[in-house]
């Protein structure tokens, strides 16, 4: 088995290929400009050159106020590069992987029984914003030009690389007060448990759409008071609106999602986010 992993320099990427090295699976790691998703002859070219059995897409336009102020851009990658490798997997017979998110629904949540529950797989999508809509997309591409495919949900993802953790800590060392959004709910999710859920999925070929997120739920002011709990960092956070704090591009509300593929088949090897979150925090300390 050889895998062949696109964005292999952004947090997810670094993190699989620490998976792969642990667990000895051949892989190759690219990312741009050696591979451009975007340009399709030279995604044929790296193919012939590395033939992979797997590709695991960790290219994306992840900059959400980006993607609405260059909505060509947030296409471009999000979903015609997503096009090019599905096409090019069916022609090759190549298992695709491609990394999605929750921004594909509308971030209002399901309501049943009157009550607010996370989604799952099957639920609607009803993306609000560019890169919601770019990516949805680009999971159609995916479904419509092949058909050995991997398609996995995730959000609020921090690893090895520019995330709300480091921010936070970084913050803390000259502001003696923070303000935190606490009307937005998710859940935080370590690029460890989703580089491990995604080698258990390729070994199974029960191919569609997974949802992958650490276990539970928080606001973003939550995440925040955890980390400078568990860091140990003494600092005053305040909890504030999304109104009062005015970002250009709305985010989602409720971005919780349910691991129900994941929990089918038994490998939902998902921590509670609490868990994950200590076990990264003592990796920066070391790191």
């Amino acid at each position: 088995m050889k895998i062949l992993i696109t964005g292999s320099n952004g947090q997810l990427g670094r993190q699989l290929i620490t998976e792969c090295k642990k667990r000895s699976i051949e892989y190759v790691g690219y990312d741009v400009p050696e591979l451009d998703i975007t340009n399709i002859k030279l995604v044929q070219s790296v193919v012939e050159k590395e033939s992979p059995d797997i590709i695991i897409n960790c290219a994306a336009l992840t900059d959400v106020d980006g993607c609405e102020r260059n909505a060509k851009l947030a296409f471009a990658v999000n979903a015609y590069g997503p096009k090019n490798l599905a096409e090019i997997s069916k022609n090759k017979d190549i298992l695709l992987v491609h990394l999605s998110t929750d921004y594909v629904f509308d971030g209002q949540g399901v309501f049943e029984n009157g009550h607010k529950r996370p989604y799952v797989e099957s639920d609607c999508t009803n993306p609000k914003t560019v890169y919601g809509k770019s990516k949805k997309a680009g999971e159609d591409f995916v479904v419509d030009n092949t058909s050995k495919y991997f398609i996995i949900r995730s959000a609020w993802l921090y690893g090895d690389g520019n995330n709300f953790v480091k921010t936070m800590l970084r913050l803390a060392e000259n502001h003696p007060q923070l303000t935190v959004v606490s009307d937005q709910v998710g859940t935080p999710t370590s690029t460890v448990d989703l580089a491990r859920a995604i080698i258990e999925l390729i070994q199974t070929n029960a191919y569609g759409i997974y949802h992958g997120t650490c276990e539970g739920q928080c606001s973003w002011y939550d995440f925040a008071v955890a980390i400078f709990q568990k860091s140990g960092v003494k600092i005053d956070v305040k909890p504030v609106s999304s109104e009062e704090y005015a970002s250009p591009t709305p985010r989602p509300h409720y971005s919780v999602l349910r691991n129900k593929g994941l929990e089918d088949l038994k490998i939902n090897v998902f921590r509670p986010w609490e868990e994950a979150l200590s076990e990264y925090l003592k990796w920066l300390k070391e790191n």
